[in-house]
């Protein structure tokens, strides 16, 4: 279980999180939803290690992760698939999937073909450079290059953005699927009606802070959120 309590971060200069309690249990898929600044990649980035919180405790599964380095939180069981997937060009779609294993906590080369299971269309162009690949198909590479990491915790942030709609569904397929498998998955959405429709749990920020959490259904009938998000 990922356990975040009373955290506060900065991005920059401003303090872009105030305060904030989630969690993520067991095979659970939450969802933070919010507008373009409302602090919800900072809050990623800060469970990541990427954000040293300014205050705050962070826990996956009892242990404190709130000061550990990037590779320590990778180490620890969490992985995160970062806005702007950030794919190494140069390299093979393969080579891409197998930097992960430096981390140290995938020995299994079965998890390998788990990813070409998950996204058939990863496999069909594992020796193809990275850099070549469509947007939907850089996404699918960023999020079974985090699984070669046998994440405890799988964070997502934007997944859906700047693809085409029938590409997010194949993203969003994937997620369904690894949800179904046991998956425990912390999502960041901006479509917050798709986020709704997959999630167990979700949680919306405004300014930094979190304005309303719940059920996806008592979230849909929240006049708040009916409001600002799903109309």
């Amino acid at each position: 279980m990922l356990e975040v309590s009373k955290l506060s971060a900065s991005y920059g200069a401003i303090r872009a999180v105030r305060g904030i309690d989630l969690s993520v249990g067991k095979g659970r898929l939450c969802v933070i939803l919010g507008s373009n600044g409302a602090g919800k990649s900072t809050t990623l980035r800060s469970i990541a290690g990427l954000h040293r919180p300014i205050e705050g405790k962070i826990t996956l599964a009892g242990h404190d992760i709130s000061r550990r380095s990037v590779h320590r939180v990778v180490r620890a069981g969490l992985a995160l698939v970062p806005e702007g997937r950030m794919v190494v060009a140069p390299l093979t779609v393969e080579e891409n999937l197998t930097l992960s294993t430096f981390s140290g906590r995938n020995n299994d080369p079965a998890i390998l073909e788990r990813v070409y299971t998950l996204f058939p269309r990863l496999k069909e162009r594992r020796r193809q450079h990275a850099g070549l690949l469509s947007g939907g198909e850089q996404q699918m590479l960023a999020i079974g290059r985090a699984l070669m990491t046998r994440p405890e915790v799988l964070l997502l942030d934007e997944p859906s953005m700047g693809l085409a709609p029938s590409v997010v569904d194949l993203v969003f397929d994937a997620i369904v699927e690894l949800h179904r498998q046991g998956q425990s998955i912390l999502l960041v959405e901006q479509n917050a009606e798709l986020a709704l429709s997959v999630c167990d749990y979700g949680y919306v920020m405004r300014r930094g802070e979190i304005l309303v959490e719940g059920p996806p259904q008592d979230l849909r009938e929240n006049p708040e959120v009916l409001e600002a998000y799903l109309t």
